[in-house]
């Protein structure tokens, strides 16, 4: 399976397993049938469990250092319930933490976890968790997915209070659009809770689980895009009222009052905004019903996403700024400093007398002739000096230049440059059509039996215009440093590779390519380029560089990549 740089959190989600108004039925997502839902055995974190109960299945019985497929090892068990565990991992050949799903490989619903992971897998949309790697093996079927440790799942979230409108713009549109294009693929999630969506450090929104959570369980819908959508309204209906939008309490939030049905959340909390109110509504209300300004309901994610567009952009709150403190005088400048305080009752104080002047003392006068002195000598001291550099620079311009040009090059040898070590990486794909972006670690891990591989085309060697503008990855440094230079290791040769870096603003660039600085460019037949900065142009500091590819080589079918214009880049290094 394809394999991902980045880290972060998975923890299996069982809270509220029915929260939402479409009923599931219980089957294996390739469509085996159970005849009842399975226990479900809530971590402390849960907030309900599943009714219902079939013959139990014990979960493997394994233990933190265990190890599998002599590379991930077992740290801690995060959930153990229905014959499944879940940890927290490490990946000892990428020295990175990542997730594991394990469960025995006589599971009723193992071979449908191994189908949902790898359909995951192959969706490489980086707005998902990525799963990493699904095997079966030693009478045992784990998947391996993605850690983001500096990621917070929307229920922390939610737990210290509702979002504000921007947050809840940004959190309806990112998961709308991600659903969108999971089911332009034939997947569903159909357990989109808030423990499934999680808000990284810059702010974008992931959801974990594609799939495998609902397959894991045994969960299926007759309407899975009615239940996704449904899922997504509760989701901002949280996020805008801190409840949720049933009876039952759930998710450590609280539910509506019973008996006074679904509650606009502009009418169970002051100030939200009208807009996302009644998208909140459109997407729960999605059985007939209209929302209150008669739109008609959404009930798959695309409709969604397309209200959400249709609706006046929120902008972000401006931010607010501490008024400084009012400036204070202190004693020392008010001019009494070192006085005692006046006495109560105290009269009219003396006049002090007047001292006599500074220099007419007779400590004064000798302080006059030593500084005359002083000023004589060093008008002459100066003088000196003067005649001396007007001879030097004389005999200077009478010097051959060919000295002179000789020893200006011996002081201005160039430096050597600096290796740049990578500390993240993440395809970009301003098309939405990603290459291989669970792999993209591959290009940079100094292993030169792996590599990152684009898909094949028929067009080429020039992408533009028949194919696309091009392919890339944007690489982390980990923070701002000058950038001189790249040396890259190529997967195929042949006529041509042309590649050039640029200076993005993060690993997700907000602008085109044509709005970032270019560093250098380059065009190589072989296996190898070297890109360097012109020696004319001002040095680029940046703490992101774009590799940006947009001509690749013709090459042969090798194993599962067919023949066409393709390319892979087996190492990436940066210097400064």
């Amino acid at each position: 399976m394809a394999e991902r740089s980045t880290a972060a959190v998975d923890v299996a989600d069982n809270g509220g397993d029915e929260p939402l108004t479409a009923q599931t039925r219980e089957a294996t997502t390739d469509g085996a049938a159970e005849s009842q839902k399975t226990p479900e055995t809530t971590s402390p974190e849960t907030d309900g469990g599943a009714k219902g109960a079939e013959s139990p299945v014990a979960a493997p019985e394994l233990h933190s250092g265990h190890k599998l497929a002599r590379r991930y090892r077992l740290e801690e068990c995060v959930t153990r319930l229905d014959g499944f565990s879940s940890w927290r991992a490490v990946d000892e050949k990428l020295r990175r933490a990542v997730g594991v799903h394990l469960l025995p490989a006589d599971h009723p619903r193992s071979r449908s976890v191994l189908a949902a992971a790898r359909s995951s897998a192959l969706l490489g949309d980086p707005r998902f968790v990525q799963v990493l790697d699904a095997v079966e093996e030693n009478e045992l079927v784990y998947v391996v997915h993605e850690w983001l440790p500096d990621a917070v799942e929307l229920t922390a979230l939610l737990a210290a209070g509702p979002l504000e409108p921007h947050e809840a713009y940004q959190l309806v549109e990112q998961v709308a659009l991600a659903m969108t294009a999971a089911h332009r693929e034939g997947l569903a999630h159909l357990r989109l809770t808030p423990g499934a969506v999680l808000r990284t450090s810059t702010g974008q929104y992931r959801i974990r689980g594609l799939a495998v959570n609902a397959a894991l369980r045994g969960i299926s819908a007759d309407r899975p895009q009615r239940t996704d959508t449904e899922a997504i309204g509760a989701l901002l209906y949280a996020a805008l009222t801190q409840r949720w939008p049933y009876e039952n309490d759930a998710y450590g939030l609280s539910g509506l009052p019973k008996g006074v049905g679904l509650v606009a959340p502009d009418q169970v909390r002051a100030g939200v905004h009208r807009g996302l109110s009644e998208l909140a509504m459109r997407a729960l209300v999605n059985d007939g019903a209209t929302a209150s300004r008669q739109e008609p309901p959404c009930t798959t994610p695309d409709e969604l996403a397309k209200a959400v567009a249709a609706m006046p952009r929120i902008r972000p709150p401006e931010p607010t700024f501490a008024a400084p403190p009012d400036y204070q005088r202190t004693t020392y400048q008010q001019g009494s400093y070192g006085r005692p305080p006046a006495r109560p009752g105290a009269g009219v104080t003396q006049p002090a007398p007047v001292p006599p002047a500074p220099l007419e003392s007779r400590t004064g006068k000798a302080l006059k002739w030593t500084v005359s002195a002083l000023l004589i000598a060093a008008l002459g001291l100066g003088s000196w000096q003067v005649a001396d550099k007007l001879l030097d620079d004389r005999g200077a311009r009478e010097t051959p230049s060919s000295e002179t040009s000789t020893t200006d090059g011996e002081n201005d040898k160039p430096s050597a440059p600096t290796p740049l070590k990578v500390q993240a990486a993440q395809e970009y794909a301003p098309d939405g059509s990603p290459q291989n972006a669970a792999n993209v670690g591959a290009a940079y891990d100094s292993d030169p039996s792996t590599f990152w591989r684009t898909k094949s085309y028929f067009d080429g060697p020039e992408f533009a215009p028949s194919v696309k503008q091009g392919v890339g990855i944007v690489f982390d440094l980990g923070s701002e440093k000058t950038v001189t230079g790249s040396s890259i290791a190529l997967r195929y040769g042949g006529e041509h590779t042309t590649i050039s870096l640029y200076a993005a603003d993060s690993l997700a660039p907000s602008g085109p390519v044509g709005s970032m600085k270019q560093i250098a460019t380059g065009r190589t037949g072989g296996t190898t380029l070297d890109l360097k900065g012109k020696a004319s142009a001002d040095p680029v500091s940046t703490r992101y560089v774009l590799l940006w590819m947009t001509a690749m080589p013709h090459s042969p079918q090798v194993g599962f990549s067919d023949a066409g214009y393709k390319q892979g880049i087996t190492d990436v290094s940066f210097t400064g």
